[in-house]
């Protein structure tokens, strides 16, 4: 079995059963109830007609269940209602609890409420100041405010201590350093903030040495004779043909003079014979 209840106070969200408990009815004879649904307890005006379905109304964290009357029940089905309009625009600005708990809301801007009675009993001066702490906020993540502020850096831009996840730090442009253990905030002076910030500093990458061209050795000098002699050299190759030019001998005679070569051997000489 996985079915689960809190404990304490919200233990009577599990003795609700599954058609609520009877609050009372509205001016107009429907039955109120609270229930316990799959995302929470709510309350609900009515009963489910054909594929009609009631309204409801969730009832935020932090709203206790033994608090939840008639009359603050018909309220939790009034909302989202109508706080007053904005003196800037005149759009209307609204509470209601939605799908991330209670809000307050102007235009596409909206606020959450960190107290649950404040959604029912919210007035325009209240939700005014909400609403001006989420512009000056502005979106995403709130920026935490710092719990020391040091004072302003040698090499400009202001130093402050802050705390962080792991215990306080200083923060100075995009630079964090955590501060020693044992170590006050309040004792923390700006020299050591420096120094410590200096340590978590990157350190500038130095240019890459450039190289120095390749010396190219000097000719040797030779004699009077030998510059004569290489001279002449390069005139003589100037002059001769291109060692790949061959010249073209006729097969004929290429033969001939190969035959010409080879000595053929000298006849022998036979002794005439002695006349008769």
């Amino acid at each position: 079995c996985r079915y689960t209840r809190p404990m304490g106070g919200e233990a009577a969200e599990g003795d609700l059963g599954g058609d609520g408990r009877l609050l009372g009815h509205d001016p107009f004879g429907l039955p109120v109830t609270l229930r316990a649904g799959r995302f929470g307890p709510y309350v609900q005006l009515g009963e489910a007609v054909g594929e009609e379905k009631p309204k409801r109304s969730s009832i935020p964290k932090g709203m206790a269940l033994d608090d939840i009357t008639l009359a603050r029940a018909l309220d939790l089905l009034a909302l989202p209602r109508v706080v007053g309009s904005h003196p800037e625009d005149g759009a209307p600005v609204e509470a209601g609890i939605g799908r991330f708990g209670p809000y307050v809301k102007h235009g596409k801007v909206y606020a959450n409420l960190k107290d649950a009675e404040e959604v029912l009993i919210l007035g325009m001066n209240r939700a005014m100041e909400i609403l001006a702490q989420k512009a000056a906020r502005g979106p995403g993540r709130a920026t935490p405010a710092p719990l020391r502020v040091l004072g302003p850096h040698p090499a400009g831009g202001e130093v402050s201590v802050m705390e962080g996840r792991y215990g306080p730090y200083l923060k100075w442009d995009s630079v964090n350093a955590t501060l020693p253990k044992g170590t006050a905030v309040e004792a923390v002076t700006m020299d050591e903030a420096v120094a410590l910030l200096a340590a978590k500093a990157p350190a500038k990458k130095k240019a890459p040495a450039k190289k120095a061209p390749a010396k190219v050795p000097a000719k040797a000098k030779l004699p009077a004779k030998a510059m004569a002699a290489v001279g002449e050299e390069e005139a003589t190759a100037s002059a001769a043909p291109a060692p790949n030019a061959k010249a073209k001998v006729a097969p004929r005679k290429a033969a001939a003079d190969g035959a010409a070569l080879v000595r053929k051997p000298a006849a022998r000489k036979t002794p005439a014979k002695a006349a008769e």
